[in-house]
């Protein structure tokens, strides 16, 4: 190696690992309820017993600023928490900028992505419950991964659908779910009156992330032993993602470090509140100025395009109608290569956030995205997931700013997985083979012709 190549540095001891999870609905305001899909009446406890078990419910309700993590889902984090913070002095090199750049890298652990953070609190919450199986939806297959990991850890079944177009992208995010004990269809299936609707109008579909939702919605709430877990958008998901931020926040302060903006991609919220939901309470309640950055795909731009209003969370109607920035629970996303970002719909923490100003977001092409993951591999030695490089472009598009400005800014971006099972993506864009897609208001409006009237 290169006397003038420093290697990455990192900063994390066993004591950063939080005690509790950060709950934003604490210091949120004009956060509105969930409303019943039949009823539209804000939705109770008791409406969601089918498919959750009363802990999660609890923690999707509550008001309480920090929830205690048990000490049994702390100690099976310990085998990969905390997660380390580094800074990317290779990046800042090769960028000439005068800022400091740091990541929190989440794919130091078997799922390989953060959404391990989520998916061994909902299978101890419902192996607690007596649950037998788990169902699930996923789009890359990081989270099904995840859980299919988890649901291991505690003995428990999983069930997992996987978004055609991944599932073909994606092969061998299918073998490692197989092999940690998950049974996968690729979604649209025949196994649901869901998916077999969905295939009577399109044989051909290559499914989204609202069809393979609402297949698992209905496989838990059609066997009694059987629990739905879902891997971002719910407020008790982004909850237990704030580990993320809470550690970040702890490893800063041991360097004297406080970011001067946060960046994270965002599909269904969930990374993104994790490493941002911390820092935005100190934006709230204690007047930071930290700048906090969503970025999501041109191909799927549901904060910088959609609107703001009550839509379902998957195709068939089946979830609850949530205030959220949606393209509108029918949109048929494109086929690009971040799976874990293509869904129409945000958090109704992350869009509440946005719709009040407290976050901003920008909207990015696949093949800049690219552009930055490759540099970032170069210099940084870790291959990001396509969803993570979302992240990286606009991490590196903020440092040429300022070596514009001359401004020594302080740049916190999550890297919320590696890419080594994504290596078709890296293929096709090496290769010329990866196609920018627009998504033009045609298609937005088409999109919102099926949104709920509310009232």
């Amino acid at each position: 190696m290169s006397k003038n190549h420093v290697p990455y540095k990192t900063y994390l001891s066993e004591n950063e690992l939080p005690e509790a999870w950060y709950n934003i609905r604490a210091d949120l305001p004009n956060l509105k309820p969930y409303l019943h899909p039949g009823t539209q009446q804000p939705v109770v406890p008791d409406d969601m017993t089918a498919i959750f078990p009363m802990a999660l419910i609890e923690q999707e309700m509550s008001m309480e600023r920090y929830i205690p993590i048990p000490e049994e889902v702390r100690e099976l984090y310990r085998s990969f928490r905390p997660s380390p913070l580094c800074r990317a002095y290779n990046l800042e090199k090769a960028l000439g900028t005068p800022a400091r750049i740091y990541y929190k890298y989440e794919g130091n652990n078997p799922s390989g992505s953060h959404k391990l953070n989520t998916a061994i609190p909902q299978a101890y919450y419902n192996k607690q419950a007596g649950i037998r199986r788990l169902s699930t939806e996923t789009g890359a297959g990081q989270w099904g991964t995840a859980l299919s990991v988890a649901s291991q850890l505690f003995g428990m079944e999983c069930t997992v659908y996987m978004v055609k177009v991944s599932f073909q992208q994606k092969p061998y995010r299918k073998g490692i779910m197989q092999t940690y004990g998950a049974t996968v269809f690729s979604s649209p299936t025949n196994l649901t009156n869901a998916g077999r609707g969905v295939l009577a109008k399109d044989a051909g579909s290559m499914g989204s992330l609202g069809i393979a939702i609402s297949e698992a919605v209905e496989d838990a709430a059609t066997h009694a032993d059987t629990n739905y877990a879902l891997g971002s958008v719910l407020n008790h998901v982004l909850l237990h993602q704030t580990v993320i931020g809470l550690e970040a926040m702890k490893q800063m302060e041991k360097i004297d470090e406080y970011p001067d903006m946060i960046i994270g991609c965002c599909g269904g919220g969930s990374n993104f509140g994790g490493i941002a939901f911390p820092f935005l309470r100190e934006k709230i309640v204690n007047g930071r100025k930290t700048e906090i950055i969503a970025v999501e795909p041109a191909a799927c731009p549901t904060l910088t395009k959609g609107v703001f209003a009550y839509d379902f969370g998957d195709v068939a109607g089946l979830t609850p109608l949530v205030e959220m920035y949606t393209l509108g629970h029918d949109f048929m996303p494109p086929g690009i290569h971040a799976g874990g970002l293509r869904y129409h719909g945000d958090s109704s923490l992350v869009s509440r956030a946005y719709h009040d100003g407290y976050i901003s977001a920008r909207a990015v092409h696949q093949t800049e995205v690219f552009d930055a993951a490759v540099l970032f591999a170069k210099t940084e030695l870790i291959l990001p997931a396509p969803e993570s490089a979302h992240a990286i472009r606009t991490a590196i598009d903020e440092a040429l700013a300022c070596k514009e400005s001359g401004e020594a800014k302080t740049i916190l971006f999550c890297l919320s997985g590696h890419g080594n099972m994504d290596i078709t993506a890296y293929e096709d864009y090496l290769s010329g083979k990866l196609q920018d897609i627009e998504y033009g208001d045609d298609m937005l409006k088409e999109g919102l012709k099926g949104l709920p009237v509310i009232g």
